[in-house]
């Protein structure tokens, strides 16, 4: 692992522990970090078979810290808007007229943004797919997992409480919530194929 990786995953694990000094809702967010358990341990022994390119590497563990830092309010919690106005003066839920906490839309607009590319790159590594092809295939992955993710969302809270569920779930009312989120994670991957593309094809050029 590079020393790039290394900083990165370092930062990560630090970011994670933080977010359970004091935890508001125990319970609640050991559900949602599960996941970010899940993914680091995924992160570090995939990348030890199938080597990622760092700023990829990096992506996923940004993915994962802002995860964690969300986790913490339950996404729906987090106090963006009052961070942001306390700094700047300016407030971004009354700039565009937002009626709920969209925290969790941005988790999901960055996860199509942070691992569509490490995708993309795996595929090109495993399989010789011309470069579209990769790409398209990447985006599905995306949009499946985005799927899988919400059904197993959707599972968990059928075991809980009314108060719980929506507490847990974050749909703050919302009955496409969902839906708005897989489409997210889907328009996030999709912003990804230029860099992710450019930055292969440059790893292709320098390989002996």
């Amino acid at each position: 692992m590079s020393a790039g990786k290394k900083v990165a995953l370092a930062l990560t694990l630090a970011v994670f522990v933080a977010s359970w000094i004091a935890p508001l809702w125990p319970a609640e967010q050991a559900l949602h970090s599960s996941l970010t358990v899940v993914g680091l341990v995924w992160l570090w022994r995939h990348d030890r078979r199938w080597p990622m390119l760092t700023w990829q590497f990096a992506l996923i563990c940004a993915f994962i810290c802002v995860h964690s830092i969300a986790a913490r309010w339950l996404y729906s919690n987090l106090p963006y808007d009052q961070w942001i106005h306390a700094v700047t003066g300016w407030s971004p839920q009354s700039a565009f007229g937002w009626k709920r906490n969209n925290m969790d839309r941005l988790i999901h607009l960055l996860y199509g943004v942070c691992f569509a590319p490490a995708v993309l790159h795996y595929l090109r590594q495993r399989w010789p797919l011309a470069p579209r092809q990769a790409f398209v295939l990447a985006v599905m992955a995306i949009m499946c997992s985005s799927l899988l993710y919400e059904w197993l969302e959707w599972a968990i809270a059928l075991t809980l409480s009314p108060e719980a569920a929506e507490s847990y779930n974050g749909q703050q009312g919302d009955m496409w919530d969902a839906h708005a989120d897989m489409l997210l994670a889907t328009l996030g991957a999709l912003s990804a194929w230029p860099r992710s593309d450019a930055a292969h094809l440059a790893t292709q050029a320098a390989a002996p």
